[in-house]
């Protein structure tokens, strides 16, 4: 079983794409709702809240967990690599989404680039280590901007409110002036809002994890055939929150067409 870990509702925007690739592996998706949002918590209680998860979903039987959350990916990754695992979990994976999509704008050698993340993910500094690990160029340039108020209106369901689009302006206020040419959505949560953005900055190519992660699993699991021949293919799908069940899978219908009935823990 695959499964996958965000703070929230963001992450189903990579479960979704990742089921439709692989509509014969299992999946199952954890959203820590009741704790969300991470993006202002410190390090170590993003790290304690999401070794949580990660222990619970390889108690439910995961061989490979994806952390879909940006600010987990960027605070927490390292040390559950480094340290959890080895001493809990040894033969299991653990895979964030901050690299595939630091690979990918490396891909198009880009000029100037903007990122939209959470306070943590933006403090971290993970995004310009993968980059500049990737990008050798002198002129090279990046914004950060960090967008702490997006995730709790997406959380609220407000994506399509007069108060988001208020909210958004100003942060792209930044981007605007300094002719940014690429957009990294560096939180899962923000491609629910990605039409916004584009509408804001129209001419801006947008690099987010839902566009960028199936294929880069598709990649890991071709180079990791030990790993893939442990993966059940039965097409089982579960949905767990800390939060409302209800309220999660209302969520998941209107704003990104799953039918699902949520499960609480």
């Amino acid at each position: 079983m695959i499964g996958v870990f965000d703070s929230g509702y963001g992450g189903l925007t990579v479960f979704k794409p990742l089921t439709e690739k692989f509509p014969q592996y299992n999946f199952i998706y954890f959203g820590d709702n009741a704790r969300a949002p991470y993006g202002d918590k410190s390090q170590e209680t993003i790290y304690q809240y999401t070794k949580e998860a990660v222990d619970w979903l390889f108690g439910q039987g995961c061989e490979l967990i994806i952390l879909a959350c940006n600010t987990a990916s960027s605070q927490a990754l390292r040390k559950i690599q480094q340290k959890f695992l080895p001493e809990k979990w040894p033969n299991k994976k653990v895979l964030g989404v901050l690299i595939p999509v630091a690979e990918a704008i490396a891909q198009e050698n880009p000029d100037k680039v903007g990122i939209l993340a959470t306070i943590a993910t933006i403090e971290s500094g993970a995004y310009l280590r993968e980059i500049h690990k990737l990008v050798e160029h002198p002129m090279f340039n990046i914004s950060q901007v960090a967008t702490p108020r997006l995730v709790p209106l997406i959380e609220a369901g407000e994506i399509d409110s007069l108060e988001i689009k208020e909210v958004l302006c100003e942060y792209l206020k930044e981007f605007k002036r300094g002719g940014i040419k690429n957009i990294i959505l560096g939180c899962t949560h923000y491609p629910l809002i990605k039409d916004l953005i584009q509408a804001e900055l129209p001419d801006v190519k947008i690099f987010d994890s839902p566009s960028v992660i199936p294929a880069s699993l598709e990649n890991y699991l071709a180079r990791h055939p030990e790993i893939e021949k442990r993966l059940s293919k039965n097409g089982v799908r579960r949905y767990i929150t800390t939060g409302d069940p209800e309220k999660f899978s209302k969520f998941a219908k209107d704003f990104l067409s799953l039918k699902i009935s949520a499960e609480k823990i």
